[in-house]
């Protein structure tokens, strides 16, 4: 297949000191981080260290200053390993870039040199228990009085939410409006009334803390708001296209890592006498998977191209995701189906793949959602 020509020669060689630092700190240990469901908070910091976190924040903010390339090749080389925790992307692909885009003078030099070091973890609320991709719709409510903000409700399903230091809360400061209700609200981890929940047990991305969270008359200075109140609904639409096409990333590089594994083991493995690779059925499957990803990773290749160049719309977003999830779950089923019974075992990373993939078609908007959107301007 063709060498990639997205990246640049820096972006190269900061592959290698990624490929490095994820062999060295994150392979040996991930299987204890899925058992404990968590990752500890110092490999936050040793990735802080070597610049691994919240690549895209300005160099005045202790960051590197870089493009959307620099999260992409962390994600990559995440999802070569298998590696589900701990969830950086959260931190820098989806938080950060709210921060860097809306936030105050102040809050830029609170929160992201801090974040760029590792020193605080952050995590973004939106989904609740009663309502998933419908966010206009949300319960969770930040009602303004004078100079504070009191924040009162409910998130589930919050990634980091464990390790959090630092939460967006996406909640109505309007209730009689819909979209122009909803603000964007900063709640830290010490703030009174602020409990976290259970981390909660799934399926799959065991490594990842996964928490619900509680917000009992939670009271906020009134610049904790993200930019002005009214503007969350706006934000999020803002950002949402680079969530999406991080998850449309993770997508493909994991379903190419579950296929390398797949052709490693169907060389090894024989019945009837012969390596599995040589049987028809063996070739064909695994040719018309690596082809199908070949075409993916062109396009998705060329939706970084153009996010980098403000060119990436919340429609590409959506097609990226729907079909580089859906191409995801396909590939890591088929390629299970190759390792028989041990495909199910989760000893071996193809089980775990298997199960981590699901929720991609899930979070970030689901792939009906995805339709949805691509539908509005057909």
């Amino acid at each position: 297949m063709f060498q990639r020509s997205v990246f640049s020669e820096e972006q190269n060689f900061f592959r290698e000191t990624t490929a490095k630092f994820v062999d060295k700190e994150i392979l040996p240990y991930h299987s204890k981080w899925e058992k404990d469901g968590i990752v500890p908070k110092e490999i936050w910091l040793k990735a802080g260290e070597v610049g691994l976190l919240c690549p895209n924040v300005p160099k005045e903010y202790g960051g590197i200053g870089g493009d959307f390339r620099f999260n992409v090749i962390i994600v990559e080389e995440l999802a070569r390993i298998g590696a589900t925790g701990p969830g950086f992307a959260v931190h820098s692909d989806i938080v950060a870039p709210y921060l860097i885009n809306y936030s105050s003078s102040a809050q830029k030099k609170n929160y992201l040199p801090k974040m760029v070091k590792g020193e605080i973890i952050t995590a973004i609320a939106m989904t609740e228990p009663g309502t998933g991709s419908d966010l206009q719709n949300i319960k969770t409510k930040a009602i303004i009085n004078n100079d504070t903000i009191v924040l009162n409700g409910s998130k589930t399903f919050i990634t980091n939410g464990q390790n959090a230091d630092l939460v967006l809360v996406v909640a109505k400061t309007d209730s009689t409006k819909k979209a122009k209700g909803i603000s964007i609200v900063l709640c830290e981890k010490y703030r009174k009334g602020f409990k976290k929940g259970k981390n909660l047990e799934k399926i799959g991305l065991k490594a990842q803390d996964t928490s619900e969270l509680f917000f009992q008359d939670v009271q906020l200075p009134l610049e904790n708001i993200l930019g002005n109140s009214g503007q969350g609904f706006a934000q999020l639409m803002d950002e949402l296209p680079q969530e999406r096409l991080s998850i449309a990333v993770t997508a493909i590089a994991s379903a190419e890592a579950a296929l390398n594994w797949t052709v490693s083991y169907t060389k090894e493995r024989t019945a009837f006498n012969t390596k599995i690779i040589n049987f028809q059925n063996t070739k064909f499957i695994l040719a018309k998977l690596k082809s199908e990803l070949a075409v993916a990773r062109t396009y998705i290749d060329r939706c970084i191209h153009e996010h980098i160049n403000n060119n990436f719309t919340a429609e590409d977003g959506a097609i990226a995701k729907l079909w580089s999830t859906e191409l995801q779950f396909k590939v890591i089923d088929e390629c299970l189906q190759l390792f028989g019974g041990y495909g199910y075992m989760h000893e071996y990373p193809i089980a775990k793949a298997f199960m981590d993939s699901r929720v991609q078609r899930i979070y970030g908007g689901t792939s009906e959602i995805m339709k949805e959107i691509i539908s509005r301007n057909l």
